[in-house]
């Protein structure tokens, strides 16, 4: 039984630019500008305007007067754009999943900034050199449809019958973060590299093809054109709102218990953003009282302050949902330091 909920994450979509960045990277008229521009992975924006980030970032532009520029993409995606923009930075925040948020860390694309309400979240969900900090806890998952499969599957292997074939989708590793999870489960699962990319080779023979974007997997799934897929909890539980045939599972090995871990929404200040003091004031914004509380209600996902605990229907949910998964702990260090090699190894071994 679980009973210490730690971090969500989700992941990836097309680029979706809310306005044009127009910011030249450390101008002083730039710095005065209100506005503050994020670059996030998938999962908390809703697809009718009705997720966590629309909820907080009205908020937070009529609290402050600060308008936020939005930029969607897979967590690799995203990382990769602020690298390539190093020398002219245009973002001020980023969000995105582990190993991604440890690899901007590494790469120097991110300064060291605690905001407010950072000390309530655990040390395991936030950097020791303070450079990212969880603001949404979520774990790993895949998605079924209840009403072609209302049974879902249990393990790994089932999705090797030959019902899953070309009905069977997970989005591409070392692009999308739920992606990437794909890997780092297989791996402890299957108790290594060699066995995972083994498995994966076979399982290569349902599989649709690949996908940069998770969260374009679950209206396929919604509409029966898969059967499977991957995603993560928060962001298939936000959407089920809206496609009522999404059911989540997570698979074990054989007649092992499911596991699962947590893929936090990790967000970090950009170094020489161009306006740097309106990301503090939307990082801090985000970490408050009223938006963590929000994070179940109005995003499906867990709060990442230890002191907030919310009771609301979707809390509720979520909690039971959890119940019998067991949660394991990623390398991080590991996984940051040999991703490449990891995907790689998945290229070779499935033909991608």
């Amino acid at each position: 039984m679980l009973t210490h909920i730690r971090p969500v994450a989700a992941v990836t979509g097309a680029l979706v630019l809310a306005a044009s960045l127009t910011a030249c990277g450390g101008s002083s008229a730039a710095s005065d500008e209100k506005v503050v521009t994020v670059y996030s992975a998938d999962g908390l924006k809703g697809e009718a305007g009705d997720g966590w980030y629309d909820k907080v970032f009205a908020d937070f532009e009529k609290r402050t007067g600060i308008k936020v520029k939005y930029v969607e993409g897979g967590s690799g995606e995203m990382v990769q754009r602020a690298l390539r923009e190093k020398s002219n930075t245009q973002a001020d925040v980023l969000v995105t999943l582990p190993p991604f948020i440890q690899q901007a860390g590494s790469k120097g694309l991110l300064q060291a900034y605690a905001p407010q309400g950072s000390d309530r979240v655990d040390g395991a969900d936030k950097a020791a050199d303070g450079t990212w900090t969880s603001i949404v806890n979520n774990y790993f998952g895949f998605i079924h449809n209840k009403k072609e499969l209302p049974e879902a599957p249990t393990s790994w292997e089932e999705l090797l019958d030959a019902r899953y074939k070309d009905r069977l989708q997970y989005s591409t590793p070392g692009v999308a973060g739920d992606g990437t999870a794909v890997l780092i489960k297989a791996m402890h699962d299957f108790g290594g590299q060699a066995p995972a990319m083994e498995y994966l080779k076979k399982l290569q023979a349902n599989n649709v093809g690949p996908s940069s974007s998770t969260s374009k997997l679950a209206p396929k799934v919604d509409k029966g054109e898969l059967l499977v897929a991957n995603g993560d909890v928060q962001m298939n539980f936000a959407q089920s709102k809206s496609m009522p045939h999404l059911g989540i599972w997570f698979p074990a090995k054989g007649n092992g218990k499911p596991t699962t871990f947590a893929l936090p929404y990790a967000a970090g200040l950009v170094d020489k953003a161009p306006h740097t003091e309106n990301g503090k004031k939307l990082l801090d914004f985000l970490l408050s009282e009223g938006a963590q509380r929000e994070v179940s209600a109005v995003g499906g996902g867990f709060p990442a302050r230890k002191d907030v605990k919310p009771t609301d229907a979707n809390a509720v949910a979520l909690a039971g949902l959890m119940e019998g998964v067991e949660v394991f702990e990623p390398d991080w260090a590991d996984i940051d330091e040999n991703l490449t090699a990891y995907v790689d190894a998945w290229k070779s071994a499935t033909g991608s």
